[in-house]
């Protein structure tokens, strides 16, 4: 999936649905894993837009750290790598959830 965010669908993602993805941080030996949990279209094309926006929520399994919003590069043994902005949306029983928004 080493392609550019704009040609990408919900459709694309949903292979990787709850698989690992992993972020390497300066700094930080071990690269920081998100899972992609869910995949949700958000309504029709804009007019004038074939793609239909969508968006990516992942967990962090490990509530203890967090990333901050920016601009990250997940990579996926099978999809490759994808820069993604992410935002933290907040945490749930399970961890820290962070959302991207194909519009």
């Amino acid at each position: 999936m080493t392609t550019l965010p704009e040609s990408l669908t919900s459709a694309d993602f949903q292979p990787y649905l709850n698989q690992f993805f992993h972020i390497s941080l300066e700094g930080q030996e071990t690269p920081y894993a998100l899972v992609l949990v869910e995949i949700k279209d958000l309504g029709p094309a804009p007019t004038g837009q074939a793609r239909q926006p969508f968006s990516l929520l992942f967990q962090n399994p490990d509530p203890k750290h967090y990333l901050l919003q920016r601009i990250y590069c997940l990579e996926h043994a099978q999809a490759g790598t994808l820069e993604l902005f992410l935002v933290p949306v907040g945490p749930d029983r399970s961890g820290m959830l962070y959302e991207a928004i194909f519009a």
